[in-house]
């Protein structure tokens, strides 16, 4: 079993679960089936999270350039997301997680922003971990929506500073990830907090999103520990 250094443990992982199509279409399935294996990776990566202390867990669900894919994958994710969040409810209260979102939301169907928000309201004291779902999300558009707000709010530019513009950011109130993980194999960043990655330690996995369990969660963290982050300096 490996052990990690309990001093030097990530406050804020953030992770792009890419690779479901991919291992489907290997398997002769459509990429629906892949999404769907997807959700016992989600479930291990939480508990891992929470059995290590992580404070906050960002999973890149769904991008604003998903709403491009087929009509019937995206119904499917979004049915999956429903059901998803309905039966790990329990779940996230059991181990005291708060549930967050980050993304244009009320671009998602009603029934489904519905649900998410009941859970959120529900879980909006939990104290253990903080675990977020970036859905109809995209750096882009984040840092483009932040713009947008400190106009309508007519802030003078003199004011506009780094710690003034995070305020207008979706995770204004959530640290910097200090390490992202992407699975699959690519070496992209696909839009994924574009702002907030600024200083984050990159780790990339050949295994598919799918086949990502506990012990691939924990790699990733000790690569993480022998890294010297030094910030510029």
């Amino acid at each position: 079993m490996i052990e990690l250094n309990k001093k030097n443990i990530p406050k804020h992982i953030a992770i792009t679960m890419d690779g479901n199509g991919r291992w489907a279409k290997a398997k002769g399935k459509n990429r629906v089936f892949g999404h769907k294996n997807g959700v016992k990776a989600v479930r291990e990566t939480v508990e891992s999270a929470v059995e290590n202390n992580i404070e906050f867990l960002t999973l890149y669900a769904f991008s604003t350039e998903n709403w491009m894919r087929p009509k019937l994958e995206v119904n499917s994710l979004m049915n999956l997301l429903i059901s998803s969040i309905i039966n790990e409810t329990k779940t996230l209260m059991k181990n005291d997680i708060k549930l967050m979102a980050i993304g244009d939301i009320n671009k998602i169907p009603k029934t489904a922003k519905n649900k998410l928000d009941s859970v959120i309201e529900k879980t909006k004291n939990n104290a253990k971990m903080s675990l977020i779902l970036a859905i109809s999300y995209s750096g882009r558009w984040e840092i483009i929506n932040a713009v947008k707000k400190i106009i309508k709010n007519n802030v003078d530019a003199n004011e506009i500073n780094e710690h003034l513009f995070e305020q207008y950011l979706d995770t204004k109130n959530v640290p910097d990830p200090e390490l992202v993980i992407r699975t699959s194999g690519e070496h992209r960043i696909s839009n994924f907090l574009l702002w907030q990655i600024a200083y984050s330690e990159l780790y990339f996995t050949k295994v598919f999103w799918p086949d990502f369990r506990k012990k691939d969660f924990i790699n990733a963290i000790v690569e993480y520990q022998k890294r010297d982050r030094r910030f510029g300096k």
